[in-house]
């Protein structure tokens, strides 16, 4: 009896009822990022329009002439809008795994 090992099985890939066979997807090269990873993105993305402003105003308090005060309330509300919307995103995960863990 041939048994072959699950660790040399290299080329993974499936079909649904809706895909003919020679329409096949693979699974072998698909890049799996982790949650933490989007999360940590998102966090650099509001840091980083956060420091956006900061580099503005401070551009505008020594050099006034060379912006223009719409960029600099353009860049706080950016900064504003995502700051909000990543409090709101922290607030829903933090609501969902308390429920998730109340149902345990």
């Amino acid at each position: 009896m041939n048994v072959m090992n699950i660790s040399n099985v290299s080329d993974l890939s499936y079909t649904n009822s809706f895909q003919s066979n020679s329409a096949k997807i693979s699974t072998q090269n698909t890049n799996k990022r982790s949650f933490e990873s989007y999360i940590l993105e998102a966090v650099d993305a509001v840091n980083e329009k956060q420091l956006d402003v900061s580099r503005v105003e401070q551009k505008l308090i020594t050099d006034p002439d060379s912006v223009d005060i719409h960029d600099v309330a353009t860049a706080m509300a950016k900064a504003q809008m995502s700051l909000n919307l990543a409090q709101t995103v922290i607030d829903r995960l933090l609501t969902g795994w308390s429920e998730l863990q109340t149902t345990r």
